[in-house]
């Protein structure tokens, strides 16, 4: 009787899902690393630490001003296999704090890439002391892409523009899709201009217009939070999106980012209303006619552009489904996920590529007649991954 050789993991994912808890920033980052769980032969380590501790907070402070490195009270153990790549996710500098405590883990790896989430290149000088600790990886992996250069210079590492991207199979509005109840939708930073046009266009047109009302920045449950993003925008006529930090120059300087919302939005089949980034990259990104509709960002001039595109529904029909289709075919997970395996040389597995023919399949049938296909339970649609401990 012959027995099969289980497959060990290839890729060992250090997540921060249970260090920082559910803060709404980090949630896309939970569902990449759900998503690379289902398409990769993973191993996911989610630790637990309270960054709130004395020791972490002084270890944050000590950081801004000598390379001095405290372990965050997270247990480092030595791997007993060998994996191809360490992948760890970060949402800001001072998280390389956390994933220095398990460098043991990361040198029982072939390669090891580090994903970055927020970085402006203003930050740099400041959070010298924990980029440094970047200098232990082959490769980083920045959403920011004015950011590259300078980073890279800064550490002596390949660094590497990686757009944000979005689980179009969750956010989908097809095979099904809802009625657009949603007037305007706007999550998060917001132009006090637009949205006192838009609070007048409820009074005086009684559009239904979603925004936030109370400050917060924790979820119950991340996967129920993209869950609800995604039902938000399926049923959005209109999707107000804006760079990163937008309002916030004395921290961004002059650099132009682009977030998240544009691909959530586009992959919701919301029509973009807001600013263009012009950085080189969106451009690039979103190159089909009307993929935004520009809103510059404090204009009061929103109503007369809604009123506009109502008087088109063909054209509105139009780039909806062109959002759609767009982003099946170029900002699923998957697809960054294979742009991170090309940089380091690594080969794709056969789940990655199964789901990236579903997106073909799935893109094909909503742009060749105007409806999507069915979409059958499986474990990528939607399924959190589970760690394997709560502690390395």
């Amino acid at each position: 009787m012959t027995t099969t050789k289980p497959i060990l993991p290839r890729i060992l994912i250090f997540s921060q899902r249970n260090i920082f808890g559910k803060a709404l920033f980090r949630c896309p980052l939970y569902e990449f690393e759900n998503i690379i769980s289902q398409i990769d032969s993973v191993e996911l380590l989610a630790p637990t630490a309270d960054p709130c501790t004395f020791r972490n907070r002084t270890a944050k402070r000590l950081g801004y001003h000598a390379p001095i490195v405290l372990n965050p009270k997270i247990q480092s153990e030595k791997s007993k296999i060998t994996y191809d790549v360490f992948f760890a996710v970060c949402g800001a500098p001072t998280d390389l704090l956390m994933v220095n405590a398990v460098h043991d883990l990361r040198h029982s790896c072939k390669i090891s890439v580090c994903l970055m989430d927020e970085l402006w290149a203003t930050q740099m000088k400041g959070n010298r002391h924990f980029l440094s600790l970047l200098k232990g990886f082959d490769v980083v992996m920045l959403y920011y892409s004015q950011s590259v250069a300078a980073l890279e210079e800064q550490i002596g590492r390949k660094c590497v523009f990686l757009p944000p991207g979005v689980d179009t199979i969750l956010f989908c509005p097809y095979p099904n899709p809802p009625h657009r109840t949603v007037d305007v939708c706007s999550i998060g930073r917001r132009s006090e201009i637009t949205h006192r046009s838009l609070l007048k266009m409820v009074d005086e047109e009684g559009i239904f217009y979603i925004h936030d009302t109370l400050r917060g920045d924790q979820a119950i449950d991340s996967l129920e939070h993209r869950k609800f993003i995604a039902n938000l925008g399926k049923r959005s006529r209109y999707f107000i999106v804006k760079p990163g930090l937008i309002d916030r120059p004395d921290i961004r300087g002059n650099q132009i980012e682009i977030g998240n919302r544009y691909f959530e939005a586009a992959a919701c089949g919301s029509i973009l209303l807001g600013e263009l980034p012009k950085n080189g990259k969106f451009e690039a990104l979103f190159d089909y006619p009307d993929a935004l509709i520009h809103l510059p960002y404090n204009s009061s001039d929103i109503a007369r552009i809604i009123h506009e595109l109502d008087e088109k529904p063909e054209q509105q029909a139009i780039i909806r489904r062109t959002n759609v289709v767009q982003a099946l075919r170029r900002h699923d997970w998957a697809y960054r996920w294979e742009a991170i395996l090309k940089t380091i040389g690594l080969e794709p597995m056969p789940e990655l590529r199964q789901r990236k023919e579903r997106l073909r399949t799935m893109a094909d049938a909503i742009e060749q007649r105007g409806e999507g296909v069915q979409i059958p339970d499986t474990p990528e649609n939607g399924n959190e991954a589970v760690p394997r401990s709560a502690a390395v």
